[in-house]
């Protein structure tokens, strides 16, 4: 990569990537602790520093996969370059748990 990336995932095989900066729409580019060199990806939508963007496309009730673990389920459709938050995850903490 040229210039710093913009998102960071963990392992090849994340469907999610962290963003290292505020992105904007368009193209992104990032890249793996453990995995591929780079990756680029074309955002939909805003991704604010610290928030997570999805890598590919999520079928509602897919796993949302992130540091090789399973954190989460999507609660609705997430296409590549999405947004991903609490708007379309369900964190994997809280399923098991009793109400």
């Amino acid at each position: 990569m040229a210039n710093s990336p913009g998102f960071l995932a963990h392992h090849d095989g994340d469907v999610v990537a962290v963003a290292v900066r505020d992105l904007e729409p368009g193209p992104a580019e990032g890249g793996y602790l453990r995995g591929p060199d780079s990756v680029t990806v074309q955002l939909n939508e805003a991704v604010p520093l610290g928030h997570k963007l999805a890598l590919t496309d999520l079928a509602e009730g897919a796993d949302v996969i992130e540091y090789g673990q399973r954190v989460g389920t999507a609660s609705k459709q997430i296409s590549k370059g999405d947004y991903v938050h609490v708007h379309n995850v369900r964190s994997a903490r809280w399923q098991n748990s009793v109400a």
